[in-house]
């Protein structure tokens, strides 16, 4: 299958199930599962702050999703179908790009198969028509990956087009860690990645110092306008990954948001609840709330290292799991959502994972070493910050890949198979 065919059926398998999604979750797009970058987007445009409320900056999320909005919301309106159409085109973008990786890594059969696989992901179709963050991460750690093999690969190529494509991993890098700040050191990881392929070269300092440059702006102005240099000031979701109740209220069934928080101060987002609820603006100091909530984690991970290691354990697992984590405050309780998280997904995710075993055999080697690098990674953010279903499906084409190259061959197996049978 050439290009063409191959991106109108990607885009038409990626588009139509998601569609209708859109479609039946419509009157819950702008109302529930809402991302904390839809407030801040609104903000901004109503009084150009970027924040919870009007005149008060806020760094209290990751910037990248708010301003992926922000254009949305201005040139059409806050919709659902204008949110939920951009998601799928964004999906379409996604899976057009496992195909382009998929094709470098193997030929374009597994390509298509591992797109597909990608895209059709029971999880991630239901999840892309909402409001949330990780539609973005995927997309942008699949464009990150595509363009470190262009790097590393690119010996023949011209210095300027090797110049262009180590910017543009730059700028990848740069806006994947805006958008989560758990990839914040996957830069390294690629980096380390190119350096092993071509030894030591420009390349990977230039990307790496595009990123910084990518990064740097939005740094400074928090320094500016919130008073500390920091990606996001959210450090109280870091003290709830990380504190002597959150294995508990996990095991409970509950999610981390759900940790005990009496004693503690007032964050931006509750002086936005207030706002909401009474017009009034509560003074909070977030730079301070991050060093506080900072401090706290990093004494219970040095104070208590048995509880924090069955914590990141159990982080992993959550992680890893092929079902959804049922929390007992989880969206659609008792519905058909409950059916897709128990039985669909996990019943694809089995399969996913045996195939791609079989298959991480079957891939060359250079490119098995990186997947299995960045999945570490993950493992690893994991068991620090605590897993879930939602902050690994961003990876997940890292084992669509070797799935895909496994069903390739099986069917190649049967055809052969079948040709012996027949003579």
């Amino acid at each position: 299958m050439s290009r063409r065919p191959a991106y109108l059926l990607l885009a038409f398998a990626s588009a139509l199930p998601r569609l209708v999604a859109l479609l039946y979750e419509r009157t819950d797009i702008t109302s529930a599962y809402v991302d904390k970058g839809d407030d801040f987007a609104q903000t901004f445009l109503d009084s150009g702050t970027y924040g919870f409320i009007p005149d008060v900056p806020s760094a209290y999320t990751q910037p990248l999703y708010g301003f992926f909005l922000i254009p949305l919301y201005w040139v059409a309106e806050r919709h659902w179908l204008v949110i939920g159409l951009a998601h799928v085109l964004v999906a379409v973008a996604t899976a057009w790009l496992v195909y382009e990786l998929g094709r470098r890594v193997a030929d374009s059969r597994v390509a298509v198969v591992a797109a597909l696989l990608t895209t059709l992901h029971p999880y991630v179709v239901w999840h892309d028509v909402h409001m949330n963050r990780e539609i973005l991460d995927q997309l942008l750690a699949v464009a990150a990956v595509l363009l470190t093999l262009v790097v590393a690969e690119g010996r023949n190529l011209p210095s300027s087009k090797l110049l262009l494509a180590s910017g543009a991993l730059g700028v990848t890098s740069g806006l994947m860690i805006l958008g989560n700040v758990r990839t914040l050191f996957v830069p390294l990881v690629l980096a380390a990645y190119i350096v092993w392929r071509r030894g030591w070269a420009p390349a990977p300092a230039v990307a790496l110092g595009v990123a910084a440059l990518v990064v740097a702006p939005w740094v400074v102005r928090n320094e500016i306008s919130v008073g500390c240099a920091a990606i996001t000031t959210d450090a109280r979701a870091l003290w709830k990954a990380n504190n002597e109740n959150t294995l508990e209220t996990l095991r409970a069934g509950k999610w981390i948001d759900d940790v005990p928080l009496e004693g503690t101060p007032l964050s931006p987002q509750d002086a936005h609840a207030i706002y909401e609820r009474t017009g009034r603006v509560v003074a909070t100091d977030e730079c301070a709330q991050m060093r506080f909530y900072r401090e706290r984690a990093f004494e219970f991970m040095r104070d208590e290292p048995g509880e924090k290691a069955k914590l990141g354990v159990y982080g992993v697992k959550l992680l890893w799991q092929p079902w959804v984590f049922q929390t007992e405050g989880r969206p659609g309780r008792g519905t058909w959502l409950d059916l897709g998280r128990s039985v669909a997904e996990p019943a694809f995710m089995v399969v996913v994972y045996a195939l791609a075993l079989f298959g991480f055999t079957r891939l060359p080697r250079h490119f098995a070493w990186l997947s299995l690098a960045l999945l570490a990674y993950q493992t690893l953010m994991a068991f620090l910050f605590v897993g879930a279903t939602r902050y690994r499906v961003p990876f997940d084409f890292l084992l669509m890949i070797p799935a895909g190259l496994s069903l390739v061959a099986a069917w190649e197996w049967l055809r052969a198979r079948r040709g012996i049978e027949a003579t």
